[in-house]
């Protein structure tokens, strides 16, 4: 597997054995290294080069470890036309080369020149492997593309290397007929791919896939179950996350970088500290500073800023250049001008929520008698969302059930709960009772949770399939939303009032609409992150994750619904 991304080659132009060309025909070279993830597992190859994917693990994060070394440029290979067969030793380090003709571009660890021959010695983690050619066939292409450019280049390159930095063991590597072969049919299959825009499937069941980088992105197992090719899952896509979101909220607080770590300051006095590597995105809530430097540094590492209004509302979010994934997003535009896609998307979304809605009900019921009558009515509604013929009736649809659901939202909250509202129904903009303020506010933060969930996984979060789009409104986010509006947010909303973690006290009330204090909102905002980070049984996986990560698998398989790789999206219901 890759160990790290291959930065973008220049070449000097004063160096005549490296070829200098221009951006545009740049981007049509594939590097070495994919064609060492190609041999490996072609899907694999095709996540990183065509859809732009990457995640750093233990094992890339050790393979930059190993290049430490190599990866700073030094030395220079000798000039072809003054090559003598007696001449000195020479290295060269990072040595970047690249061929229009064999279509592919190469970062030479060490490129080693003696007697009119050169030799590519490529480093790699870990320990040699007891096989019987020295090493693996992915390593092996990727040394042969560096000896076929050093042959394009007018070296002679018979033979190359790989270094083993874990048993400091030097294998070598024949350019025989059978591997130049088989390098130059990776290279047209990998090309050939790219061309008809198809992603290999999945490998089923393979050893490699757990330690792959990639295996959360990719969903091998997930994939192959939806396409009934497995009987069961491992739980490969489910990584622990250990970082969380940072809120700032005080009224003129400055966010500041200090070397790793994000520094909160108010007047001018630290009041809080956060190390960059356990921040999983930057919420400003109202009128906060955050330092250009600051700013920068979250772009570069890919850590979102989502921007609030001091009331709660959601602004929208700072990135950085983006994900490179455009198949993506042109199978999203695509898609969503199709009418019969936008439906059977909605249909299900609905019917989800709407079922979602009713077994937190029945979870949460307080009533002296089992809500059997609301449980019947709203499993006739979800029902009526699978069958419904178009948007305008689904909508109607889900506004009769969204009156059932909250004209009984009541009988989930304690009687004692030491809070005191008059709540009937769902009302917004501004929220006029204390439930509907703790509604409208918990519902923006999971717009901004699925807004930077689908930005990061490549999706355009404003054009959506349900929800119309308009000037500012984050639709996509709005329709994946649907499902998990009960689970996540009308939970959080409920236990914070049963739980007695806000009274009637920490809630401004004015005539205009009723809105939380800033203490208040610090204890939902805990809750909230609890909720997300509460592990469950996968309904169809079978396996343990947090809701945070789920939201990303949800993300993901709606990607592979659109490229066509699944039949149906997937919904996902609590059992």
């Amino acid at each position: 597997m890759a160990e790290h991304p291959e930065p973008r080659p220049t070449l000097p132009e004063q160096d005549p054995q490296q070829a200098v060309r221009s951006s545009d025909s740049l981007d049509t070279l594939i590097p070495a290294r994919i064609i060492n993830e190609y041999v490996y597992c072609p899907r694999l190859a095709y996540l990183e080069w065509i859809q732009g994917e990457w995640a750093d693990s233990f094992d890339t994060v050790q393979g930059t470890h190993a290049h430490r070394r190599v990866d700073k440029q030094s030395g220079k290979l000798p000039v072809v036309y003054e090559q003598h067969e007696n001449e000195e030793k020479l290295h060269a380090r990072s040595v970047h080369l690249s061929s229009e003709a064999l279509g592919v571009v190469a970062k030479i660890d060490v490129a080693e020149a003696e007697g009119g021959k050169v030799m590519p010695i490529d480093y790699k983690k870990g320990k040699r492997p007891h096989v019987a050619k020295g090493a693996y066939d992915p390593e092996r292409v990727q040394v042969c593309v560096q000896g076929l450019l050093l042959r394009e280049h007018g070296y002679e390159c018979d033979e190359g290397a790989l270094y083993f930095v874990g048993s400091k063991e030097r294998v070598r590597v024949e350019f025989d007929d059978e591997l130049i072969a088989q390098t130059k049919a990776a290279i047209a299959g990998l090309r050939h791919a790219a061309t008809q825009a198809e992603m290999p499937a999945p490998l089923e069941d393979s050893p490699k896939c757990p330690r792959c980088s990639l295996v959360g992105i990719c969903l091998p197992d997930e994939v192959n179950f939806l396409n009934k090719r497995l009987p069961e899952t491992r739980p490969l896509a489910v990584g622990h996350d250990n970082r969380r979101p940072v809120y700032v909220q005080h009224h003129s607080a400055r966010v500041r970088k200090k070397g790793n770590v994000l520094s909160i300051e108010v007047d001018d006095s630290e009041v809080s500290t956060a190390r960059l590597s356990e921040v999983s995105q930057l919420v400003a809530m109202g009128n906060i500073y955050i330092t250009t430097p600051t700013i920068h540094e979250m772009m570069r590492r890919e850590i979102p800023i989502s921007w609030y209004s001091y009331g709660g509302w959601f602004m929208g979010h700072t990135v950085g250049v983006g994900h490179k994934n455009v198949e993506l997003r042109t199978a999203q535009y695509a898609r969503s001008f199709e009418p019969h896609t936008c439906l059977h998307l909605a249909r299900r979304l609905v019917r989800a929520k709407i079922l979602n809605s009713r077994t937190l009900m029945r979870r949460n019921w307080r009533g002296d008698e089992k809500p059997t009558m609301l449980a019947r009515d709203l499993k006739m509604d979800a029902d009526h969302a699978a069958r419904a013929s178009n948007l305008q009736e689904l909508l109607g649809i889900e506004g009769s059930a969204a009156a059932r659901y909250f004209g009984h939202f009541t009988n989930m909250i304690k009687a004692a709960a030491g809070l005191d509202f008059d709540f009937s129904g769902r009302n917004r903009r501004p929220p006029k009772d204390p439930v509907n303020a703790l509604l409208s506010f918990t519902y923006a933060m999971l717009v901004r949770e699925w807004t930077t969930t689908l930005t990061a996984v490549g999706f355009d979060a404003y054009r959506g399939f349900y929800h119309q789009p308009r000037y500012g409104r984050p639709a996509l986010a709005l329709d994946l939303m649907e499902s998990f509006r009960p689970l996540l947010a009308d939970s959080t909303v409920i236990q914070v009032i049963n739980n007695g973690e806000v009274a009637e006290n920490d809630f401004v009330v004015a005539p205009t609409g009723v809105a939380l204090k800033p203490n208040a909102r610090k204890r939902v905002i805990a809750a909230f992150d609890r909720r997300l980070s509460q592990e469950i049984t996968h309904p169809i996986f079978g396996y343990s994750a947090s809701y945070r990560r789920i939201l990303e698998i949800q993300a993901r398989l709606l990607a592979r619904y659109l490229l066509g790789e699944l039949p149906e999206y997937p919904d996902f219901m609590t059992r």
